[in-house]
């Protein structure tokens, strides 16, 4: 454990006597929390792990050892299980707004998740750089027949949301779901095992199944 820990420091470049420091300070603040030096929790009371939560270390090639992680939690952020959350990622949890997370998943860098009301997603998923998940408008806009969706997004079990997608509020994603590069998705889908694509995301093939990359 110790071996493995430290050669992660070394490909990450973390001070392993800093990650140790933090680790078993945030022990005693009873979070099961592994956070590289570039990381800022702000809420960390309203943070509850149940499994091994890890903060900034998951990289690319474009990422840099000075990419800072900034997690904001004014409302409440419950990881289920073991999760990981990339270098870069910024995760800003509004007053009342609940963050649910399953377990044995990811975020890679640069993931920009803001919610202002409320976010589940479940176990197993896979979500790549660059990834924008808003649940809240901010600006309020109206004009004749506008529908109205509610808000929080929900993304089951085994997803893999790629490269760049963008999530917005009202927004359900089933199981097995995979969600293609630079989709923009609103709206509730209901088949599971599916390829969504496109501006704005719609089902493009069916009977779709992914398998993690043993490497990952």
């Amino acid at each position: 454990m110790i071996t493995k820990l430290f050669n992660k420091c070394r490909r990450t470049g973390t001070s392993f006597i800093l990650l140790i420091i933090r680790f078993f300070y945030y022990k005693l603040r009873k979070k099961n929390i592994l956070a590289h030096q570039r990381v800022s929790i702000k809420g960390l009371d309203n943070i509850e792990t149940g499994g091994l939560l890890s903060i900034g270390f998951e990289y690319v090639g474009f990422t840099h050892r000075s990419d800072v992680t900034l997690l904001n939690i004014n409302g409440r952020l419950k990881i289920k299980g073991k999760y990981s959350i990339g270098r870069g990622s910024r995760l800003d949890v509004g007053t009342d707004a609940t963050v649910t997370i399953g377990e044995n998943g990811f975020i890679n860098p640069f993931a920009l998740i803001i919610i202002m009301h409320h976010l589940e997603i479940g176990d197993q998923c896979a979500i790549s750089w660059n990834c924008q998940l808003l649940d809240s408008d901010f600006h309020e806009i109206t004009y004749p027949g506008k529908k109205t969706s509610g808000n929080g997004i929900k993304i089951g079990n085994n997803v893999w949301i790629g490269a760049n997608v963008n999530i917005y509020k009202g927004t359900v994603i089933p199981n097995g779901t995979v969600i293609a590069a630079n989709s923009v998705v609103r709206g509730v889908f209901t088949e599971e095992n599916t390829l969504i694509a496109g501006n704005p995301a719609k089902v493009v093939k069916r009977e779709v199944k992914w398998e993690w990359d043993e490497h990952l």
